[in-house]
């Protein structure tokens, strides 16, 4: 049986939506409705990279791809665009962000890159803040250097987002020392937040505390996301420890003390979990 291709694909989900024999659930879809599946399938395809489940990586980005052409589906139907406009625009831009390697702004034409990874970087930039101020009309102004930064964007990988892009207009400190000194602030500040037991300013001083520890990060070259998506996945290795010891001992969990539990924790560490 030969593969089945992206036609058949977008031919598929026609299909899905068709009003009197396609799925009920499908058909009763709309842009909105489908975010959720959107972002979980994120998830799912990062989870498989992470566990290198290759076979299973194709998988889902397959149902990633299927967002995709569910969108398009959906504003073709309503004469907005689609998928050949999704594709157009993402090569036409590629290329418009590529000018050291699409030389006249040709797909096809080839020379040998020599700018440097950081000289690549800062015209990456410059074009993408070319391009946000394009967008901006006579009435709105002049365009803020955080626009286009998704507010939908999980919180850390936002900070980081927004720190970067503060950074290429010099709001940033050039040295570690500051940056360090910037949390302990901000863990005062939220030491002090506790002691007055008022829950909106522990919320914001708790923000603060995080919005600078995912600046130390940064400084140091580490992504904030990952470190702590590492950790989250540590800390289930070893509480699985914890866990499998506790029923081994035939004991419920309140019949231990902490400190017992944090000896099987000290265990499930020295054994590399």
């Amino acid at each position: 049986m030969d593969k089945y291709n992206i036609d058949d694909l977008i031919y598929l989900m026609q299909r899905l939506r068709e009003p009197e024999y396609g799925c009920p659930w499908d058909i009763k879809q709309d842009f909105s409705s489908i975010v959720p599946y959107t972002l979980e399938e994120c998830y799912e395809v990062i989870d498989a990279i992470e566990s290198k489940d290759w076979p299973h990586l194709a998988e889902e980005l397959g149902d990633l791809l299927f967002q995709i052409i569910f969108y398009s589906q959906l504003a073709a139907e309503q004469q907005r665009f689609d998928l050949s406009d999704v594709i157009h625009i993402l090569v036409d831009k590629l290329i418009r962000r590529h000018p050291h390697v699409f030389i006249d702004q040709q797909l096809h034409t080839r020379a040998k890159v020599t700018l440097s990874e950081r000289q690549i970087s800062d015209s990456w930039e410059s074009i993408k803040q070319r391009e946000r101020a394009a967008k901006k009309t006579p009435e709105q102004g002049l365009s803020s250097v955080l626009d286009d930064i998704p507010k939908a964007l999980p919180a850390l990988i936002r900070a980081d987002k927004l720190q970067r892009r503060a950074s290429k207009v010099g709001f940033d400190w050039d040295q570690i020392t500051p940056v360090i000194e910037k949390i302990e602030e901000e863990l005062a500040e939220l030491k002090e937040a506790i002691s007055s037991r008022n829950i909106l300013n522990i919320k914001d001083e708790m923000g603060d505390v995080l919005f600078a520890q995912v600046n130390l990060a940064r400084h140091l070259g580490v992504n904030a996301e990952e470190a702590l998506r590492g950790t989250n996945q540590k800390f289930t290795r070893r509480f699985n420890y914890v866990e499998k010891q506790v029923v081994k001992a035939g004991r419920h969990w309140d019949d231990f003390s902490l400190s017992e539990l944090d000896a099987y924790w000290d265990a499930a560490k020295k054994r590399g979990l």
